[in-house]
C-alpha cells in the first residue's frame, strides 16, 4: 500500500496561516482510514506558528528559493525562507522514509502550492509556479496535487497501485 503526503490544513487541522483549515474531504477521509496518510504542514514543520503573518515569494518560485535566488518574505517584511527550507527538508524525509510517490497539497501556498502561488505583493495576484515544498518533491519525482484536483490525484494512486502510473 502506499503512502500519501497530504498537507495537515486538507485534514482539518488549524494549521493555515490565518489559524483556520480545509476539508473534510471524502477522499481523504477513505485515504485515513486505510492508512495511507502521512500528514504534514511543511510551514509548521519548519517553526512557524499558527496564527503566523501571511507570506508569499518574493520575485520568483519555489525552484528559485531552492536555488537561493528568491526568498520567502512575510508581509511585514520578515525573511522566512529558511522556515520553508526547513520544512521542504522534513518533506523531503518524509518522502525518502515512507517511499512516498504522491502528494497532496494546498494549492497557491507558498510551500504547497503545485501550480501557481501569489506574486509576493500580497495584492491577490496568482503566477505560475510551485512552492517551496512542491518544488522540493517535484525535484524527487513525486506527483503532487491539489485540494482541486482529488479525482486526479485518485486515479493517479490507483495507476500506481496497478504499476501503471501516469502524470
Amino acid at each position: 500500500m502506499h503512502k500519501v503526503l497530504v498537507s495537515r490544513c486538507l485534514l482539518g487541522q488549524r494549521v493555515r496561516y490565518d489559524g483556520g483549515a480545509h476539508g473534510p474531504y471524502d477522499l481523504l477521509q477513505q485515504w485515513q482510514t486505510e492508512g495511507r496518510i502521512v500528514p504534514l504542514c511543511p510551514e509548521v514543520a519548519g517553526g512557524l506558528p499558527t496564527p503566523r503573518p501571511p507570506a508569499e515569494i518574493t520575485g520568483g518560485n519555489g525552484h528559485e528559493v531552492l536555488d537561493g535566488l528568491s526568498q520567502v518574505l512575510s508581509i511585514d517584511g520578515e525573511d522566512v525562507t529558511p522556515a520553508f527550507l526547513a520544512g521542504a527538508a522534513e518533506a523531503a524525509e518524509l518522502v525518502r522514509c515512507h517511499g512516498i510517490r504522491l502528494a497532496l497539497l494546498k494549492s497557491r501556498s507558498p510551500s504547497c502550492g503545485n501550480e501557481e502561488t501569489y506574486d509576493g505583493q500580497f495584492a491577490g495576484i496568482r503566477v505560475a509556479g510551485q512552492g517551496v515544498t512542491a518544488a522540493t518533491l517535484a525535484r524527487l519525482g513525486v506527483q503532487v496535487f491539489n485540494e482541486d484536483q482529488l479525482e486526479q490525484a485518485a486515479r493517479w494512486l490507483a495507476a500506481l497501485e496497478d504499476g501503471t502510473p501516469t502524470a
